[in-house]
């Protein structure tokens, strides 16, 4: 969990949102693209997650094969009037971008580098906006008989030498608040890293889908308590390190917190607990 007096967003009520693939054979969950001529083809199972910004844990989960397009995810959302959600250019649906504009929830994504628009004015840039800010226009996307109105920024980069379109269906923040809105969506990224790296999802103890779904969900719930352990022990441990020390001492009967505040004291206090104050983490 991210400690909110350190982290600055901004926006309140900022959810992130996207997925990860683990891969799999087919014959479990259907891979994409066409088949290979020599080998197997690989599947894989995918995960959509949306994470709140201040806490940096997930708040919805949910399973679908590689090859299910991202966007399908959307509309499984459950976002409160006024809320803002970011994510890549995968998840691009007018469709949806246009129901979230009548709930007056707001979104901020990349544009596609095919994307079909039109021009319909351009706003001034006022004095002290960064000079990275290229331009600040709004633009029309005509989709499925809908006309959609959207603000366009463009973005230069000057780290990745890189200039970036971002569209959103918010007409009051500054432009800069909406690039630094889109650049939280990293957090995901560190989110998905973290499971990955200290719970690794290569090897499965069962081959059906549900098996498979189980196992990720126990990895999640785990990486959930961890986070907990972590934030309320005063000592600063690197997340890798703590599970790394856990899973050390899973099967010993020792004091955890006492442990992790001070993990060279002597054995016999690290092993001696008061009975009331067993489990007495939550």
């Amino acid at each position: 969990m991210s400690d909110s007096s350190s982290l600055r967003l901004p926006v309140k009520h900022l959810k992130i949102v996207d997925s990860t693939t683990i891969s799999l054979f087919s014959d479990i969950l259907k891979g994409v693209g066409r088949n290979p001529i020599n080998g197997k083809k690989k599947g894989g199972i995918k995960m959509h997650a949306m994470i709140s910004a201040m806490e940096d844990v997930p708040c919805l989960v949910r399973f679908s094969s590689a090859a299910t397009h991202d966007h399908t995810f959307l509309k499984d959302l459950e976002l409160k009037k006024g809320s803002f959600v970011v994510f890549d250019k995968a998840y691009n649906d007018y469709k949806q971008y246009f129901n979230w504009t009548q709930e007056d929830i707001y979104f901020v994504t990349r544009q596609k580098d095919n994307a079909v628009y039109k021009r319909l004015a351009e706003f001034d840039l006022q004095d002290g906006t960064s000079d990275n800010v290229l331009k600040d226009e709004v633009i029309s996307v005509q989709k499925s008989g809908l006309t959609i109105e959207l603000r366009r920024i463009a973005f230069w980069d000057g780290q990745k030498n890189k200039a970036y379109e971002f569209i959103s269906n918010n007409f009051l923040l500054g432009p800069e608040k909406i690039c630094d809105i889109y650049r939280h969506r990293w957090q995901i990224e560190t989110f998905f890293k973290r499971l990955k790296q200290n719970f690794p999802l290569k090897y499965f103890l069962g081959d059906s889908q549900n098996a498979i779904e189980i196992q990720i969900w126990c990895g999640l719930i785990v990486q959930l308590i961890m986070l907990v352990v972590q934030k309320r022990t005063k000592r600063r441990w690197a997340y890798s390190n703590m599970i790394s020390m856990v899973r050390l001492h899973l099967m010993s009967y020792i004091d955890l917190f006492s442990f992790m505040e001070n993990p060279t004291q002597k054995w016999d206090f690290l092993t001696t607990r008061p009975p009331d104050k067993q489990l007495s983490m939550f």
